[in-house]
């Protein structure tokens, strides 16, 4: 069912100056942005060689599930995505044991890829992120 870590999504209140932090002090790099309407926020790949690569998400608006997690917790790891093959196949398993999902359905991710989270209280306080990229 999960093939790999697709990437680390880390939540953070000003995108501009925390990809320029990322990339001069770490050396990542920056492989794009991307406004996810569906998801109201503002994401930026970053990409490292041997590493999985670290998406910035900061909200587009107030009173969003972003918005309120940087409210809340501050700036910090977000989710962890796990790219998956078939993510109609992966929610119902997850669903047949037992797995809290946030939503019923897959949404619009980043990339025309469709995703779904796995809520925090059935993996220790992770947000986990399915992705199943566009084909």
């Amino acid at each position: 069912m999960i093939r790999k870590v697709d990437h680390i999504g880390i939540a953070v209140r000003e995108l501009e100056s925390s990809v320029s932090h990322w990339v001069n002090c770490l050396g990542y790099s920056l492989e794009g942005v991307e406004s996810v309407h569906e998801r109201d926020v503002r994401v930026a790949f970053l990409s490292l060689e041997g590493s999985p690569p670290v998406e910035l998400i900061t909200p587009l608006k107030k009173g969003t599930a972003v918005a309120r997690f940087l409210e809340k917790r501050g700036e910090g790891i977000h989710h962890i995505c796990y790219e998956v093959g078939d993510i109609l196949a992966a929610v119902r398993s997850l669903k047949g044991s037992g797995v809290e999902l946030v939503g019923e359905e897959p949404g619009a991710g980043a990339g025309g890829a469709k995703t779904i989270f796995l809520h925090p209280r059935s993996f220790n306080g992770v947000l986990i992120e399915l992705k199943q990229k566009q084909a």
